[in-house]
């Protein structure tokens, strides 16, 4: 075993795969009526999506409410990467990432509100074709391209209203996350002329995870409203197995299982509202991610024959580099007459992660977000309609020493997300 040579290729991005989209793993907002306002949602929270972008928001409502959010990330993605001998030209199949919100919200008295939120956080993946990939597969076709990644949120929340103009909101988050991969698994140089080749790779996790929300928010004004958020780091311990198809037929250990514990980052924002004329709501958030705590990824293999391979190839720890990063956001909202609304918004939405943990699987994008909607209401009634487009200038990452455990190429990403809402007031 001493002299054989480990080249099991994505491997090692298969170690930070669970963090590795950066952007897309945390979704850009929920709810259809916010996040076509650009997501600039902290310092309004006046709906049932309060439960998600700031608790303290259900201390101002007064009277029961349930809503539903449905929507569709639809993410379209390019590669191009020149080998020796040909070009790698890979372009995503269409593929759906569902995800939603679902919220109840019920005063308990003149001051304190109780709600029970069920969301989508985070969620996404990408897929290529196999032929494209061919080259990148040994010259096989058949292997499997394709990662998934998902977090559901299960979130009681309380407010209470200390007055007229100020409210103090928490919630508990208690989180259920999956993560599948599948990719090819590399070769194995064991001599002169002798590459086996090691076909698929996959990983098969889920597990579970705690956190919270605190936020607070305040109306100065009946025009102005003003509102803070900050959510803690969550852990998510990821447990399953890990799997390479070829490995039963050189007498080796097929699957292995695997523990891989994510914190997902915290989460702090800062947002205004204003209603400068009777229709018109204008809001601003600035909202700041703690992307450093993901900086270093630690899986453990407990098959003894996996542990000794990974351990040696250096893919039981993956750094990511990632730096904290800001999203600024920008939103309009404009009620004509009492059952019209229309909406509009804009974000930035800067990468964290640097070239060198750039790969196919999970790629990482600076995307600049705009958004479009309009809503109708009818009593206590409302549907909402919108889409997101989440634009991104193509990423080229060179093959250098520095990028070693990157996928050098040229990388292209659009995201167009649809959105519906339906929620009533009792």
């Amino acid at each position: 075993m001493k002299k054989i040579i480990w080249t099991i290729c994505l491997i090692t991005a298969a170690a930070a795969a669970p963090a590795a989209y950066a952007n897309g793993l945390n979704l850009n907002g929920l709810g259809a009526r916010a996040v076509t306002m650009g997501g600039a949602f902290v310092g309004l929270a006046d709906d049932y999506s309060a439960i998600f972008w700031n608790p303290a928001g259900l201390g101002f409502m007064d009277k029961p409410a349930i809503g539903f959010n449905l929507f569709d990330v639809m993410p379209s993605g390019s590669y191009r990467f020149a080998i020796p001998g040909g070009e790698v030209k890979a372009e995503s199949p269409t593929k759906h990432y569902l995800g939603g919100l679902g919220g109840w919200i019920q005063p308990v008295n003149d001051r304190l509100v109780a709600g029970i939120g069920v969301f989508t956080p985070s969620g996404l993946g990408a897929a290529w074709k196999s032929k494209d990939m061919a080259s990148l597969s040994g010259g096989q076709t058949s292997i499997d391209w394709s990662s998934r990644i998902g977090v559901f949120t299960f979130a009681p929340a309380v407010a209470y209203r200390a007055g007229d103009s100020l409210s103090f909101g928490a919630r508990i988050d208690i989180s259920y996350g999956f993560f599948n991969l599948s990719t090819y698994a590399g070769s194995i140089d064991a001599g002169p002329e002798n590459v086996i080749d090691l076909g698929q790779y996959e990983e098969t996790l889920n597990g579970w995870g705690f956190g919270a929300a605190v936020g607070v928010l305040y109306k100065p004004g009946p025009n102005v409203s003003l509102g803070v958020t900050y959510r803690t780091p969550a852990t998510v311990r990821f447990a399953g197995k890990a799997a390479i198809s070829m490995f039963k037929y050189l007498g080796y250990p097929e699957e292995s299982e695997i523990d891989r514990p994510v914190t997902w980052p915290s989460w702090l924002a800062a947002g205004a509202a204003v209603k400068p004329v009777d229709g018109l709501t204008l809001t601003a958030d600035v909202q700041y991610t703690n992307w450093k705590a993901m900086d270093v990824l630690e899986t453990t293999f407990k098959e003894p024959f996996w542990k000794q391979i990974m351990t040696a190839a250096g893919n039981t720890r993956r750094e990511l580099y990632w730096e904290d990063k800001i999203q600024v956001r920008f939103g309009a909202e404009y009620v004509l007459g009492k059952e019209w609304a229309v909406r509009a918004g804009y974000y930035s939405d800067p990468s964290p992660a640097p070239d060198r943990t750039m790969n196919i699987l999970l790629p990482s994008y600076g995307f600049s977000g705009v958004t479009l909607g309009f809503g109708r209401s009818s009593g206590g009634l409302r549907i909402d309609f919108g889409v997101e487009l989440l634009l991104a200038k193509d990423r080229t990452i060179a093959a250098t020493r520095e990028n070693a455990a990157a996928m050098p190429g040229v990388y292209g990403m659009t995201i167009l997300v649809p959105h519906f809402s339906v929620s009533h007031r009792f």
